[in-house]
């Protein structure tokens, strides 16, 4: 995420799914000092069991409440990519411009609202902006993506933010941008079920 770019300086955060809680990057230290011992679980309840571990992401609370809202998801990862963090300042979620928004599970990636970092009030909101879909902004802030595994989840935040910099660029052109209407998004959400390696047979 750093050296793509996706999280600037020591910015964004990410965990997966583990032993009922989840393992998550500990908050204010730079990706490239980040060792294994470093990272934290944090049980369902958030709280650390380990009391000599190192602090949890500020932002522990909306992954919580992203794996008890999806619990078909097994990683979340938050960053501050640049395209995505200027449409969220500008508090607007990106719509159906292109057919591919629709890897992001539908017709959207909608813009939950702000609240301060950490607090279980953007906990809420993340929640559900994740509801139906794996990936949202977060305005004023940025964005998050989840996936079944970490991989999945980095690549969906890595297209978020490609989608979010085309989605700029359409906008500087001036005019309404030309959105897909519902049914085609509905048709291409289908077609995507059999997509690539989701294909069966």
């Amino acid at each position: 995420m750093s050296g793509s770019g996706l999280s600037p300086g020591r910015s964004g955060n990410v965990s997966c799914r583990w032993k009922g809680g989840m393992l998550i990057t500990p908050t204010g230290m730079a990706y490239a000092e980040i060792r294994p011992r470093d990272i934290v679980f944090v049980n369902a309840k958030g709280n650390v069991p380990d009391k000599k571990s190192r602090k949890p992401s500020s932002e522990w609370r909306f992954h919580l409440a992203a794996y008890h809202a999806r619990p078909d998801v097994k990683a979340v990862v938050h960053t501050h990519s640049l395209n995505a963090t200027v449409l969220a300042c500008a508090h607007k979620p990106i719509p159906a411009f292109h057919y591919m928004v629709a890897v992001g599970g539908g017709n959207d990636i909608p813009l939950v609202p702000y609240d301060t970092f950490g607090t279980d009030e953007l906990a809420q909101f993340v929640a559900t902006g994740l509801a139906q879909r794996n990936a949202c902004l977060m305005a004023n802030h940025g964005q998050i993506a989840i996936g079944a595994n970490l991989g999945a989840a980095l690549e969906l935040a890595r297209e978020v933010e490609v989608l979010a910099e085309q989605y700029v660029k359409v906008l500087t052109l001036g005019g309404e941008p030309h959105i897909l209407p519902e049914d085609e998004m509905a048709r291409v959400l289908e077609r995507f079920k059999s997509y690539g390696q989701n294909a069966q047979g």
